[in-house]
This record gives structure tokens, sequence and C-alpha cells, in this order.
């Protein structure tokens, strides 16, 4: 009778090892990970600390916020001319777009006004990183990321990636059928990809829930409605500003939307917050659904004066 070959398994021990060095491989990589986005957080606080800081940096030496800077000082303090409309240049304090067709400031506007030339004020003053010396102030861009300019040429490209850039723009207020202008000026962060004429950006919310979270947290109270960092940012498919909101919850600022909003709002794959489905509770950053790494946030960080 032939004998049958021996076979040798794994030993408990040899098992054991093995499971630890994959459980030590996988919380490596989930803690690079994790690593990598909390640098990215910082980087980004730091990076609209830093434009807040140059904006008023530059409105105490000339007396203006970069972008609504007026002529004659304007040229005479060596900057690009200023146009005659609202919104190029009109030195109001509120940093707006223009729509040249109409000679009327529109807040959200991003191709052309005050809202692109904050930015080249602010290289031109040497006070922040780049060259952006592209904008006119009453010439209108219709530009994509691939086009000449290129939204990098426009915008700061936000440090913490995945295609989001740092504009700015004035808050809106309702009459109940048209946007009116607010003395509130913000910086917004979410995917450009591209700018339109006369109107919004093509935007979208290209934040994860965590890293909102993070972000408001470090710099405000952790609440997506309320305080001076909140779940907004302009979109076109909203045609001005949007919440980031949960399924079901007004997206638009419009009449009848204004936050807090209290009813009764389920969490989702969607949600960039929830308030849990509990009618009258506070929305909170829904961070307990896929651990907060759904893509689907975005923020606004009204101005801050200086002291």
């Amino acid at each position: 009778m032939a004998k049958r070959a021996k076979t040798q398994g794994f030993t408990l021990i040899e098992l054991s090892i093995v499971l630890v060095v994959i459980g030590l491989i996988v919380g490596g990589i989930l803690v690079g990970q994790s690593l990598i986005s909390a640098a990215g957080v910082r980087a980004t606080v730091t990076q609209i600390e830093k434009y807040n800081t140059a904006a008023n940096t530059f409105r105490e030496k000339y007396g203006y916020l970069p972008g609504d800077i007026k002529d004659p000082d304007a040229s005479s303090f060596g900057f690009q001319a200023r146009g005659s409309c609202p919104g190029q240049g009109d030195g109001n304090g509120i940093i707006d777009g223009s729509l040249t067709s109409t000679c009327v400031a529109y807040p959200n506007d991003e191709d052309e006004g005050e809202t692109l030339v904050f930015w080249v004020d602010l290289s031109t003053a040497h006070l922040i990183d780049g060259g952006f010396n592209t904008a006119q102030i009453t010439q209108a861009y219709n530009v994509t990321a691939t086009t000449t300019p290129n939204l990098s040429a426009l915008f700061p490209a936000a440090k913490i990636g995945r295609g989001n850039y740092i504009y700015v723009y004035s808050g809106e207020a309702w009459n109940g059928s048209a946007q009116m202008p607010t003395s509130v000026n913000y910086f917004g962060l979410s995917a450009i990809t591209a700018t339109i004429n006369s109107g919004s950006p093509i935007s979208t919310p290209a934040l994860t829930v965590q890293e909102a979270y993070s972000i408001d947290a470090k710099v405000d109270d952790g609440l997506p409605q309320t305080g001076r960092v909140t779940a907004q940012y302009l979109s076109q498919t909203g045609g001005s500003v949007d919440w980031s909101a949960s399924p079901g919850l007004p997206n638009e600022m419009g009449a009848g939307s204004v936050p807090p909003w209290t009813g009764a709002t389920a969490g989702s794959a969607a949600s960039c917050y929830d308030n849990g489905d509990v009618s009258g509770a506070t929305q909170h950053y829904s961070i307990e659904i896929s651990n907060g790494a759904n893509v689907t946030c975005a923020l606004s960080f009204q101005f801050q004066a200086g002291d």
C-alpha cells in the first residue's frame, strides 16, 4: 500500500502572526489616509485665514477691500482702473460681481467685477502667492478648467484638493422674488468646473462630510447652519447660493428657506447634514454615515475684520 503524503497546515501561532501583520498593514493605511486628510484640512484652514488677513491688510493700507477699491484711488495706487458700473470698484464694502449688460451689481457673479479682481488686487499688492493678474474689472470670462484663461488663473486652488477652489462673493437676502445684495462677504469653498456669463459659477460640493465638520469645528461651532462657517456655496444649479443640504431640505437660499431648519431630517449617503430624523432637533454634519466619507459638502466662511 502506497503511503499518503503528509500535508502540513499553518499552526495557530503562525495564523495569529499573519493576522497581526494584516491588521498592522490595514491600520497603517487607514492611519495614513487619516493623516493626509487632517493635513489637507489644516492647510485649507490656514489658506483661508491667510486670505482673510491679506484682505484686512489691504483695507488698512488702501482704505478699501480688494476689488472694491474705486477710482481715482485705484489708479493712483497703481491698481487696475475701475469701471463705471456697480460691482466694478464702487467702494461700498461689498464684494460684488457686475452685470455689464444692465450695469447692476450681482453678488454671486464670478465671471467679471470685484469678485474676480479681488485676487488681482491682492496679487498686485504682493499680499498673496500666485500670479492672479488675468481678470479685468469690466471683462466677462466664460471659462472651464481647460480654456485660456483657465480657472487656476482666476481662483486659488484649495489645498484640500479634489478640484476645490476658493472664491469670494457677497451673501444674499430675498424680498420675496428677487436677490438683494447684503453686506456679508464670504470666502466660498467648492469644486468649480466653469464660470458662466452673467451668473454664479458651475460648482459642486467636493468635501467629505468629515472634512467639512473638521474645518467647521476648528474654525467655528461645528454646526452646518449656524455661525460664521456654514455649509453653503455658489452653484449655477440653484442660480445663486445653495445649501449642501440633506435630500428633502431646501437647497437654494430663497423665500421661506432661511435656516436653521429643524424638521425631521433623515441622514443618507447623499447627506451633508441631518438631525437624525427627529423633529425640532439641531442639524449636524452626517459624520455617522459611512464614517463621514461621502463627498457631499461645501462651505462658506464669513470675512472677519482685523483687530
